[in-house]
């Protein structure tokens, strides 16, 4: 289980920080505007986003976010979902690790899911 401080979410379109540590993108879709050179990741990670039907009821609505953080863990329950979050907590595991989103609110994305779900360290669906 990482340290709650070890994993941070951020905007990509933010400039990256000395203590990012190692920099995740989990978006499905390439953000706009920014060159791979500017968004300095070290990793992209598709096969951990929310599927396009998700991602489009959802529509980023706060008043959502709770049921799309249940539907979002269901679909992390898939083979290839989980190996892509068993490697994210490695990674935590071994240093800082930013989850990076395009969206306007980091605090109600995906990224935010998945980095409670690597400091408590839970199973996808036991959340």
């Amino acid at each position: 289980m990482a340290s709650p401080n070890a994993v941070k979410v951020r905007r990509i379109y933010e400039s990256p920080l000395p203590e990012d540590g190692t920099r995740i993108l989990v978006d499905r879709l390439w953000p706009r505007g920014l060159t791979k050179e500017k968004a300095r990741i070290d990793h992209w990670y598709k096969a951990i986003a929310p599927s396009p039907q998700l991602r489009k009821w959802y529509a980023h609505d706060p008043e959502l976010f709770e049921e799309f953080s249940r539907r979002y863990r269901a679909e992390l329950d898939a083979p290839e979902a989980l190996a892509a979050l068993d490697q994210l907590r490695t990674l935590a595991g071994r240093g800082p690790l930013t989850l990076l989103t395009a969206t306007k609110e980091p605090s109600i994305s995906e990224a935010a899911v998945l980095c409670t779900l690597i400091t408590e360290g839970t199973h996808p669906s036991n959340t």
